[in-house]
């Protein structure tokens, strides 16, 4: 399918792993030029390598961390200069720390809130109005965690949530001004975090990794984990021409995790 991608210029936060990267990847495979964001530079260099591999494309990488609040700026100043436009703006930056409620501190809260979403936050606020000139688009990768509570993700379901509100308000003026604005919720995908959740459960337990993976999936409601390219896949296809109607929508690609309406 010709996505019509091909020359647009995207940033992808949290481009050096997991989702992200896999983002990254994808939409170089389409011909777009990229500029990739994240705090670890050995990392941010091995997915800008990975990305890179496809012809014909311009992959840079900008090493901030989105918790600053001048960061944002730097970032898109930066593909600015080298890039000479944007395009396109992937928010996928941020992970938040599970756990007993009781047991996380006020830091843990900040942390959670700063990266995700005050990071998305900025990213738009600085970005937009280069969208606005490019008549581009924005994808925010939040997670079905926002949909409904769950007692060990007090703080990753409160930030997906405003993040998912925070979307719907963007779209909203981006409806005037020219920016089409979606957000796609991943479920459980094979991810270094999911991995790091398994293990935690695993050693709260007392069981093996194979076990605790095994009631993840109950708890879910799910066949298997997602992997990393089922997300790019629809990531692309959401960012692309072929789907210029699509605005304001939450896309959820969880394996049928989520059943509420």
């Amino acid at each position: 399918m010709e996505l019509g991608l091909a020359g647009k210029k995207a940033i992808v936060t949290g481009g050096s792993g997991g989702i992200g990267a896999a983002i990254a990847v994808e939409l170089a495979r389409e011909g777009v030029d990229l500029c990739l964001v994240a705090t670890d530079a050995g990392r941010l260099d091995e997915a800008a390598a990975r990305a890179g591999r496809s012809a014909g494309v311009q992959v840079m990488r900008h090493v901030a961390d989105l918790r600053r609040p001048e960061a944002a700026a730097g970032a898109v100043d930066e593909a600015l200069a080298r890039l000479g436009r944007l395009d396109i703006l992937v928010n996928c930056a941020g992970a938040t720390q599970r756990g007993d409620f009781f047991g996380m501190t006020e830091e843990d809260w900040d942390d959670g809130f700063d990266l995700k979403f005050r990071g998305a936050v900025r990213m738009i606020r600085h970005a937009w109005p280069h969208l606005r000139q490019a008549q581009g688009r924005v994808l925010n990768i939040i997670g079905v965690g926002g949909w409904s509570a769950a007692e060990e993700f007090s703080i990753g379901g409160s930030v997906n949530a405003a993040l998912l509100h925070f979307t719907k308000v963007m779209a909203a003026i981006g409806q005037r001004e020219g920016v089409r604005v979606n957000a796609l919720n991943p479920g459980r995908i094979q991810t270094a975090r999911l991995a790091r959740n398994i293990d935690r459960i695993a050693a709260l337990q007392g069981i093996s990794v194979q076990e605790a993976s095994a009631e993840v999936l109950k708890s879910c409601g799910i066949q298997r984990f997602g992997k990393p390219e089922e997300i790019s896949a629809v990531a692309a296809f959401m960012l692309s021409d072929r789907a210029s109607y699509l605005h304001g929508a939450l896309v959820d690609v969880d394996g049928g995790q989520t059943r509420s309406l």
